[in-house]
């Protein structure tokens, strides 16, 4: 693995999920594979278990750490070609991404869309001028369209808990006061296409997720006849596709209950809003598995970073 921009740079998935699973056992099995090299973190937003699990994972195999906050703490990239930078941007990236190549071994980036503009999200300029302009690889802890790093923690956790070969996994459109990405759903569902599952999407409709991802998923409205058989339900909000980043729907009746779920083992990404997206019956239940996801994120970077140093 030369880099970590998307799913699509994971050459054997089942492979990548078992290795981390072995590092879980381990985790400082591999400590001299990072000596003497470092990472760098930069966050354009907020982060709590991306950047923490990250630190955690690149330390887990020797290897330092520098943290930067772009937006408080950098100086205001410029990204366009040719621009004259003459108002608020002070440094471009192609001299950005090269000087901070020559500090460390490794870049990884989180920078969220302005759900604004959804040609100029899709062209994820931020994370893709990085990986044109750096000359160490580039890992993606959250990008505009997507969070493979959640995803692969995902899979690694359905992996751990499932009671049967080929369990069936529901992604449940959940209420939220504000305008979210798509970056979870989209990685959560690549993933799931990636691995044996039996997949299904549930949502309000005007909630539809871009079509060349969900691509030939099945796309249930109704929450309860997607829910019924679950072994898996993943709840998460998101803005909508079409009416790119508005909130469509607030309807209340879509919050996660026991009486929903029944037995399935609930997932979400967190940081989650109690009472809105998932009762609090479900989250404190035995059910709920969002620690342990939370957990495996430090394994499923460690695992990718492992893999970039080791050069496969």
């Amino acid at each position: 693995m030369k880099q970590f921009l998307d799913l699509e740079d994971i050459d054997n998935v089942d492979e990548l999920i078992k290795n981390a699973i072995t590092l879980k056992s381990n985790p400082f099995s591999h400590k001299e594979l990072g000596k003497n090299k470092s990472i760098g973190l930069l966050f354009f937003n907020s982060s709590l278990r991306t950047r923490l699990s990250t630190q955690k994972a690149a330390q887990n195999l020797g290897m330092e750490v520098m943290i930067l906050n772009l937006n408080s703490d950098g100086w205001a990239l410029e990204f366009e070609d040719g621009s004259i930078m003459n108002a608020g941007t002070a440094e471009h990236i192609k001299e950005a991404a090269a000087v901070i190549s020559q500090y460390v071994d490794i870049i990884a980036l989180r920078a969220f869309p302005s759900l604004t503009d959804k040609k100029k999200d899709e062209e994820e300029l931020i994370i893709k001028s990085f990986k044109e302009h750096a000359s160490v690889p580039v890992v993606n802890m959250e990008s505009a369209t997507a969070h493979p790093l959640q995803a692969l923690t995902d899979a690694i956790t359905i992996s751990e808990f499932k009671q049967k070969e080929r369990p069936k996994v529901v992604l449940t459109w959940a209420p939220h006061p504000r305008a979210l990405p798509h970056a979870v759903p989209n990685s959560f569902a690549k993933m799931m296409q990636m691995i044996d599952v039996d997949f299904v999407i549930t949502h309000p409709e005007g909630y539809e997720l871009n079509p060349k991802i969900t691509g030939e998923t099945p796309i249930i409205y109704d929450q309860e006849e997607a829910l019924k058989d679950a072994d898996f339900v993943y709840a998460k909000n998101w803005s909508s596709y079409n009416d790119y980043g508005q909130i469509k729907s607030t309807d209340e009746s879509w919050m996660v209950t026991l009486d929903k779920i029944k037995a399935a083992k609930f997932m979400h990404c967190l940081p989650v809003r109690r009472n809105v997206i998932v009762a609090d019956e479900v989250l404190d239940s035995e059910q709920s598995l969002v620690i342990e996801q939370a957990n495996n994120r430090t394994y499923a970077a460690q695992a990718v970073l492992k893999n970039i140093l080791e050069g496969k």
